[in-house]
């Protein structure tokens, strides 16, 4: 929707602007995968995979009005059920440069931390299936991440965090 009315004049006053998104550029920052069923030579009958994922996010603003960068980090971590021993592990730092315009000041550290990394994660997912597929395992369809709930989980470790030990919880 514009913030414009059809004759050209501008939108009543109180009305919110329209949020505008631009993804400008997505980029891989790092990328490492470690195949330690290769290197020490197990054979695959003897492996029964256990797999992990962890998910960091971050971002900051850019230098140009408007402009963000988000980065999401991937931590894909295999080991063997019976002994824990590593199976794979794959890494991915993967980064977006955006447009925004149009977010309430109080409402775009969320905007930035939830729709941002959701536009990313399709791509995401297909780097970290195919580096396990290129790595020698199956292909490993990542599931979708809830951005929301990773979101409000770190949201609530800084707060836990910021409370004073013998302070008691409301």
């Amino acid at each position: 929707m514009s913030d414009e009315t059809t004759n050209g004049a501008a939108a009543p006053a109180g009305t919110q602007p329209a949020v505008r998104m631009q993804i400008l550029t997505q980029y891989i920052r790092d990328l490492s995968f470690e195949n330690a069923v290769a290197q020490k030579g197990l054979p695959s009958g003897e492996v029964q995979p256990e797999i992990s994922v962890q998910v960091s996010l971050d971002a900051r603003k850019r230098t140009t009005e408007h402009q963000y960068e988000v980065i999401s980090k991937f931590r894909v971590q295999s080991v063997n059920a019976a002994d824990k021993s590593p199976i794979f592990l794959c890494e991915l730092d993967y980064g977006g440069i955006f447009h925004v315009e149009g977010v309430p000041e109080e409402q775009l550290h969320p905007f930035l931390m939830i729709e941002c990394p959701r536009m990313l994660f399709p791509f995401v997912r297909r780097i970290i299936s195919d580096m396990t597929r290129d790595g020698g395992f199956p292909t490993f369809n990542m599931d979708p991440v809830d951005f929301v709930a990773l979101y409000r989980q770190e949201i609530s470790r800084r707060v836990q965090a910021e409370r004073p030990a013998d302070q008691p919880l409301s």
